[in-house]
């Protein structure tokens, strides 16, 4: 059974910084491409950030390049996003996702943590 984990939400400051981690577990975590997504309120979803399976290669949205840094570990089945610079249009449930399969997008997804960024 898939089951991924969301933790490190909460409420910044503007300017502040966040790390969410997302716990895998029930598959092997090594081999599949993984997705931090986010919906801020009344608004769709939007796609953070994409991370390979090795780590070494990733890409972000235009709203998040220079401030936000995809990784994981394999060895402990995690996935993190750092969020520096927060601003508040930050504000949002991000949900770690993982993919499909061949990088077609994802089909399982975290229960989500809140991000709130205010002052």
């Amino acid at each position: 059974q898939v089951l991924l984990v969301d933790s490190g939400g909460g409420m910044v400051q503007p300017g502040g910084s966040l790390r969410l981690s997302c716990a895998a577990s029930g598959f092997s975590f090594s081999p599949y491409w993984m997705y931090w997504v986010r919906q801020a309120p009344g608004k769709g979803l939007e796609r953070v950030s994409t991370i390979n399976p090795t780590g070494d290669s990733t890409s972000y949205a235009d709203s998040v390049k220079g401030r936000f840094t995809v990784s994981r570990d394999n060895a402990r089945n995690t996935l993190y996003l750092q969020m520096n610079s927060l601003k508040s249009e930050d504000t949002a449930v991000y949900y770690c996702a993982r993919d499909a399969g061949y990088a077609t997008g994802p089909n399982y997804w975290g229960q989500g943590t809140q991000v709130t960024v205010s002052s």
